[in-house]
């Protein structure tokens, strides 16, 4: 079944009205047709089954036929990830989305090639917002990540935000696996951030103020990988844990 977004201000009432790039894919790119089953997320844990009613280039209007309500991640899980070259980081915020991450923290530091401005921030923003919004039409996934503009590391610390749970990747030789930091918890936290280095990672002053903010270090196995492949695997880790059964 096809799946189409619209922002949760926008879904009220027993019809839904797409516009823009979501009609323009309605019509133009799945050819669509009166009658056709199609569901609808908002992003915000609503999912809307529904049929097309009328549809053009631009708007597309379909009928609700069923609202389905999903509860939020009993855990919610922040990446903080350094922003690699090129384009690499649109698959890590695909793959971040389909592994149920809640928000996305592209940081800018001493070892990241990128740097920007304060329009340019923005518009790189808008610009991976979408990337999220894709990756949760194709998964399903009813809950779409917080994308933030790309900010400085040191910024971001004073924000001294809490956390159950923090995480960093690291490869000084001293990480611990994962999962013995979940079971010194004694329950099941609810909030978890991740570190992800750039490549060459972060360096030691970088990584004495993210482990001063509470940080854990944690190993990714024995081989150095990339940006994107350390932030699959520690979410993957970290999915694994939340999601385990308890053992008695």
């Amino acid at each position: 079944m096809h799946r189409f977004h619209l922002p949760p201000e926008l879904c009220s009432g027993d019809c839904l009205t797409l516009a823009g790039r979501e009609a323009h894919h309605a019509a133009d790119v799945l050819r669509l047709q009166r009658g056709d089953a199609v569901t609808v997320l908002d992003g915000d844990g609503c999912e809307y089954l529904c049929q097309v009613n009328e549809i053009s280039r631009r708007s597309a209007v379909f009928s609700v036929t069923q609202k389905k309500v999903h509860p939020p991640a009993p855990c919610r899980i922040t990446l903080c990830v350094a922003v690699p070259k090129g384009k690499i980081i649109e698959s890590v915020i695909q793959k971040a989305t389909e592994l149920g991450a809640a928000a996305l923290v592209p940081l800018l530091t001493e070892r990241v090639a990128t740097r920007l401005d304060d329009e340019s921030a923005a518009t790189k923003a808008g610009k991976w917002r979408q990337v999220a919004i894709e990756a949760i039409k194709q998964c399903g996934q009813p809950w779409l990540p917080r994308v933030e503009p790309p900010v400085p590391l040191a910024d971001y610390l004073r924000r001294a935000e809490v956390f159950d749970l923090a995480l960093v990747g690291s490869l000084e030789g001293d990480g611990r696996h994962a999962r013995s930091y979940f079971q010194a918890l004694g329950a099941p936290p609810k909030s978890v951030r991740l570190w992800i280095g750039p490549e060459g990672d972060f360096t030691t002053a970088e990584l004495d103020a993210i482990r001063q903010s509470g940080a854990k270090p944690i190993t990714l196995g024995p081989l150095v990988l990339r940006v994107e492949t350390a932030a699959i695997y520690a979410l993957s880790l970290v999915n694994y844990e939340v999601s385990a059964p308890a053992v008695s």
